[in-house]
């Protein structure tokens, strides 16, 4: 039994009877941890088999681990649902203070299925729950004024988090965000656009109590060593400072940030949106997702005058490395103030920064090439750092007045499947690109993945640590990549921040576990990783997913990277033993 028994409990809520119940499952959480590995079952057992990821029985489920409130850096809540942008596995991480909110409310895990007839929000109060009417907040064009609404109407009885949707979810585009405290999001692969098939426009969650561990003087010793790890560690200082901003000036030097399209893949403009650059003319401050004595959340504090008047208006707008790409480089623009306009935009319609900014650079490539025109557009006429252009298109996406806009609102296989183009539609798995073209890592980390996301497996990583050193086999790297997200499966189970994965590593995390009341040896661990992660590629088969049936843009083999060409047989290859390993090994059941 653990010290805080709550963690197994389970909040079910059906929107559609506007019913809930709390079920103790510490089933799950005995074998499974908490966060991904609880959040995977639950998804398994709630979700039809082939379902249409709009349909109301598609399910939401929130997880978080028994590290949450008790360590520092614990501070990530996981979403999984089946996706609508990808047609499989929805996964999503967000800090800020949704995962200690959760479980200060008494909760290890919150499913929501079912769909309102009318707009609501959930307020979850520990254990009173309640449906309120939303239909004053629908259509409401920016998210954060619809978290500060809730925010003044709903009590305050402890720490809090508000999750909300913008414009985009609400007209259903596919890679819809989720915000929560302004800041901080689940982005990829379209939890927003469930939140709108629900009419479900927010989820506030509050509690506040005491969380017990088996010894108080060991506690005490074992968090002191991770707090002084984490505050004093070169690397975490690196995102205190600069934030994940200071990575676009050693990529650029590397040649590995994707500029036009990945047409190139080094930026002229890179200094003037380099890290250092928005440190210098921009920062205004730093936030830390709740329990995180890091911040590396950097703030840029626009200042532009009004119109015939000395007064000025300041926006405070979050930027990291991954919009910076996706709406600088991705777009060949180099103008910081631009881009933090369109990123306040993109921002409060609730639309992910990464998708929107690779499916911008698609269009505004094929535009150049005569596959799409102005007549598609609306008049547009995208080009290369024309981000007056881009404010422009990104409205229209989420009105999708026309079937070129409706496309652009599912992504770019979707745009490409229609109009053309395939050859630079960079998506991999259904998920828009990310940030690097670092070699044959950073694609196949990504194509693989099981979230497809750069943070399954750090593909990147192993091309700058390994690959630009020395040659590897593909058996090789492929092990590279599945060890590592086998690990992160434990690591995002906790819920700990990807960040501080040189903090938490398996004698660490053992440590910890004990003290909140699992006794896990450090390798019981890795075998329990490697379930978990066989457990997220059982459901992807079940809805359809195949490694042979992978797409590879043929852009990533003809622009250079630091590895030099790609080789598409390398590449398959690789992706072939994946198959193999993951057939061969049957995890544990």
């Amino acid at each position: 039994m653990l010290p805080d028994d709550t963690l197994a409990n389970v909040l079910y809520v059906d929107l559609s009877k506007k019913h809930f119940r709390i079920d103790k499952r510490q089933d799950l959480f005995d074998k499974y941890i908490g966060g991904a590995g609880v959040a995977i079952q639950l998804l398994r057992e709630e979700c039809p088999e082939g379902i249409d990821p709009f349909d109301p029985e598609n399910p939401i489920v929130f997880a978080v681990g028994p590290l949450t409130a008790l360590f520092p850096l614990a501070s990530k809540t996981v979403a999984m649902f089946k996706s609508p942008h990808t047609g499989n596995l929805g996964e999503s991480h967000c800090g800020g203070r949704s995962a200690v909110a959760i479980r200060m409310a008494g909760y290890g895990a919150i499913v929501i299925k079912g769909a309102s007839d009318i707009p609501l929000y959930l307020a979850i109060h520990k254990d009173q729950i309640h449906f309120r009417d939303a239909s004053s907040l629908w259509g409401i064009g920016n998210s954060f004024t619809v978290g500060r609404i809730i925010r003044e109407n709903e009590p305050e009885p402890g720490l809090r988090t508000i999750m909300r949707i913008g414009r985009a979810g609400e007209q259903l585009v596919s890679y819809s965000c989720v915000v929560t405290e302004t800041y901080r999001h689940f982005g990829r692969l379209g939890l927003g656009a469930v939140f709108g098939s629900k009419k479900l426009k927010a989820v506030m969650v509050s509690g506040k109590r005491s969380l017990p561990v088996s010894d108080k003087k060991e506690y005490k010793k074992v968090y002191h060593e991770i707090y002084q790890e984490a505050v004093s560690s070169p690397v975490m200082k690196k995102y205190q400072d600069l934030g994940t901003a200071e990575n676009v000036v050693p990529l650029n030097k590397f040649g590995g940030l994707p500029t036009k399209n990945l047409k190139e893949a080094r930026f002229d403009g890179a200094s003037e949106i380099s890290g250092e650059t928005f440190a210098e003319q921009y920062l205004g401050r730093r936030l830390a997702c709740s329990h995180c004595p890091v911040a590396c959340i950097h703030i840029a504090a626009l200042r532009e005058p009004y119109e015939k008047a000395y007064f000025y208006k300041t926006s405070m707008i979050s930027y990291d490395y991954e919009p910076i790409y996706a709406l600088c480089s991705m777009l060949g623009g180099s103008d910081a103030a631009a881009f933090l306009k369109l990123m306040d935009r993109i921002e409060a319609l609730g639309l992910d920064v990464m998708s929107t900014g690779v499916v911008l650079a698609w269009a505004t490539e094929a535009q150049e090439r005569g596959v799409i025109s102005e007549k598609e557009t609306m008049g547009i006429k995208l080009g290369w750092g024309d981000y007056t252009a881009y404010m422009k298109a990104v409205r229209l996406i989420v009105e999708q007045p026309n079937k070129f806009y409706k496309a652009l609102a599912r992504g770019v296989d979707r745009a490409a499947s229609l109009y053309g183009g395939d050859d630079y539609a960079l998506a991999f798995g259904g998920n828009e690109m990310p940030g690097y073209h670092t070699g044959p890592g950073a694609h196949i980390g990504v194509l693989i993945g099981s979230r497809h996301s750069h943070l399954d497996n750090a593909g990147y990583s192993v091309d700058q640590k390994v690959l630009a050193k020395k040659q590897v086999s593909p058996e090789e790297l492929a092990e590279a990549l599945l060890s590592e997200e086998r690990w992160r499966q434990i690591l995002s189970s906790l819920v700990v921040c990807f960040f501080a994965r040189g903090i938490y590593k398996p004698d660490a995390v053992s440590k910890t576990l004990r003290l909140a009341g699992f006794d896990i040896a450090p390798e019981d661990l890795l075998s329990i990783g490697e379930e978990i992660h066989k457990e997220k590629y059982r459901f992807k088969t079940r809805e359809g997913f195949s490694l042979d049936k992978l797409r590879l843009p043929k852009r990533i083999f003809e622009t250079l990277s630091p590895t030099g060409k790609l080789d598409e047989k390398f590449i398959r290859k690789t992706i072939e033993y994946v198959k193999e390993e993951m057939s061969r090994s049957p995890g544990r059941h």
